[in-house]
C-alpha cells in the first residue's frame, strides 16, 4: 500500500487548473478527494470522473473568502471519510495590474481569497489535525513570492504571506503535523483571464503559449509532498518552466 492509498484530501480551486490536475492523480493513487470550489457543475462533473474510474470523491460549492465554506468543506470530510488527512489550500487569484491602474477592489480580492482563504482553511483543519494527532497542509503560493516584477506587485505581496504564515505554522505545528509550500511558476492555468489590464494580460498569453507547464507537473510535486512518510516533511517546492526566467 502506498503512502498516498486511503488518504482523506480536501483541495480548494479544485474545479479546474492545478486542483483538477491534482485530485485527479491522487484519486487514482487511492485517496479519497473533498473538492472545494465556486463552480458547482465543474466540480460536480469532476466528482463523476473520479467515481467513473472507480475512485471516491465528494464535493461542496466553496468559496474561500467566506470562513463557513471552509468549515463545511472539513466537516464533509469528516462525515463523509471519518477523518482529515491533508488540506491543499490550493484556491488563489490573480488579476494583475500595474500599480498606477489604482485597481483597488482586485487589490482587496487577491488579498481575501490568497491570504485570508488559507487562513480560513488553517482555521477549519488544524483543529481536526490537533485532535487526530496527524495532518498536513498543503499551501500553493508562487514564484512570485520569491521575485517580484512589475505589474505584480500585490499578487506577489499576497504570495508572501502564504509562505511566511506555512513557515510559522510549520515551526508552530511541532512533530505530529506537516507543512508544505507548493511555488509553481507560469503554468497552463485559467489565472490569466481574470487580469484586466489587456496589455499585460496579451503579454502573459503570450508567455503562457510558449512555455508554460501543465498542471500535472505541480499536481505530481503535489503527489510527492503527500507520499513521504509520516516522520518526513517537505518544506518547499519550487517548480518552474526551464525556459522561465
Amino acid at each position: 500500500m502506498s503512502e498516498i492509498e486511503g488518504k482523506v484530501v480536501v483541495i480548494t480551486g479544485a474545479s479546474s487548473g492545478i486542483g483538477e490536475a491534482t485530485a485527479l492523480l491522487l484519486a487514482e493513487r487511492g485517496a479519497k478527494i473533498v473538492l472545494g470550489a465556486r463552480s458547482s457543475d465543474r466540480l460536480e462533473a469532476l466528482a463523476a470522473r473520479i467515481t467513473d474510474a472507480g475512485g471516491e470523491a465528494v464535493y461542496a460549492p466553496t468559496d474561500v473568502r467566506r470562513r463557513e465554506d471552509l468549515s463545511n468543506l472539513v466537516k464533509l470530510a469528516c462525515e463523509r471519510f471519518g477523518r482529515l488527512d491533508v488540506l491543499v489550500n490550493n484556491a488563489g487569484i490573480g488579476p494583475i495590474s500595474p500599480l498606477d491602474d489604482l485597481r483597488v477592489e482586485d487589490w482587496e480580492a487577491m488579498i481575501d481569497v490568497n491570504i485570508k482563504g488559507v487562513l480560513y482553511g488553517i482555521a477549519a483543519a488544524l483543529p481536526i489535525f490537533r485532535g487526530q494527532g496527524s495532518g498536513q497542509f498543503v499551501n500553493t503560493s508562487s514564484v512570485a513570492a520569491h521575485q517580484t516584477t512589475p505589474n505584480m506587485a500585490v499578487y506577489s505581496g499576497t504570495k508572501m504571506a502564504v509562505g511566511a504564515i506555512s513557515e510559522g505554522l510549520r515551526q508552530e505545528a511541532g512533530d505530529k503535523l506537516r507543512v508544505t509550500i507548493i511555488s509553481p511558476g507560469f503554468t497552463q492555468t485559467p489565472f490569466i483571464e481574470s487580469v484586466p489590464n489587456e496589455e499585460v494580460k496579451a503579454q502573459l498569453a503570450k508567455s503562457r503559449e510558449a512555455f508554460a507547464m501543465p498542471p500535472e507537473a505541480i499536481a505530481r510535486s503535489i503527489v510527492f509532498a503527500i507520499e513521504q512518510p509520516a516522520g518526513v516533511d517537505v518544506g518547499e517546492i519550487v517548480v518552474r518552466p526551464t525556459a522561465q526566467g
